[in-house]
């Protein structure tokens, strides 16, 4: 379902850029794969073009027979810096609900093959205080190739959340500080997005109910 996938993407009208992703065990960066969940990202070139995808494509209707539980979420962009895949491929949106706080968060890294075991060596500590930040809705470990090229995808309640683990958290500031000195990623990127609706359950329920929950 992921190799052959490519061949069905590839030909999907209304798709400017995408991702077919594994994902790691647990939350959070892991090497280690969860054979179990699979990601894709998909930009559009308009809201109808992806209806038109989860309704009438083969592709995601093969994705359903092999599924026990789907949860997709639509998302407007608000940041993006660096590159993916030597592009960034996210426009600003320039249609946002000011009284939605909630917050969508793609971090993605290549890593460089002579910084692997530094890298990994320090992802538990910098992970620790996700566990203790009470704003944080969801957050999985994403990624195209194992162990190399790595994503986070995290939902949080607002950005005074967000900021408390980007600004507060001794172990993500030392992160910080190791990528720029010890030059760890080959190509980075990082994305903030406003969910605007939320289709389906995670682990029996859906993370963003207050949110719109029809495709």
């Amino acid at each position: 379902m992921m190799q052959f996938a490519h061949s069905y993407l590839a030909k999907q009208s209304g798709i400017q850029f995408y991702k077919l992703m594994g994902s790691g065990k647990g939350k959070g960066f892991n090497p280690f794969p969860d054979w179990s969940t699979y990601s894709l990202l998909v930009v559009w070139e308009n809201e109808k073009s992806a209806q038109d995808f989860f309704a009438q494509s083969d592709l995601f209707q093969k994705y359903r027979s092999h599924t026990s539980e789907r949860w997709t979420i639509f998302m407007k962009n608000i940041l993006a810096r660096g590159s993916w895949s030597k592009k960034n491929p996210f426009d600003l949106h320039p249609d946002l609900d000011t009284s939605n706080e909630l917050l969508c968060i793609i971090t993605r890294a290549t890593i460089r093959w002579n910084k692997l075991y530094s890298f990994w060596k320090y992802v538990p500590t910098s992970e620790k205080p996700l566990a203790d930040n009470n704003g944080l809705i969801y957050t999985k470990g994403i990624g195209e190739i194992p162990v190399i090229q790595m994503a986070t995808f995290s939902v949080w309640e607002n950005m005074d959340a967000l900021k408390k683990f980007a600004y507060e958290s001794e172990a993500h500031q030392v992160a910080i500080q190791k990528t720029r000195e010890l030059d760890w990623y080959s190509e980075e990127m990082f994305c903030r997005f406003q969910p605007y609706k939320s289709v389906g359950t995670w682990e029996g329920k859906n993370p963003l109910e207050s949110l719109p929950q029809e495709l």
